[in-house]
């Protein structure tokens, strides 16, 4: 975890879940931008985000991604 603005503890690590084969991988989030496209690594599956979502993280991911955890109440 490392400290953002106003030393809120931000998650830096998210357990993203393909939505195709169902692999579960722990992953280190950018902190300074937004990750627009995941490659699974068990079946090759490019992954987007949902519509209306910024990033990965914040679709297929256990936690949101820093930038959207400063933004709001998480």
């Amino acid at each position: 975890m490392n400290k953002g603005n106003n030393n809120r503890a931000i998650q830096i690590y998210s357990v993203i879940t393909c939505p195709v084969c169902g692999f579960v991988k722990e992953e280190r989030m950018p902190e300074d931008a937004c990750q627009y496209f995941y490659e699974c690594t068990n079946c090759g599956e490019l992954l987007k985000p949902r519509k209306g979502d910024c990033c990965v993280y914040c679709s297929y991911g256990s936690v949101p991604c820093p930038s959207i955890q400063l933004s709001q109440d998480f």
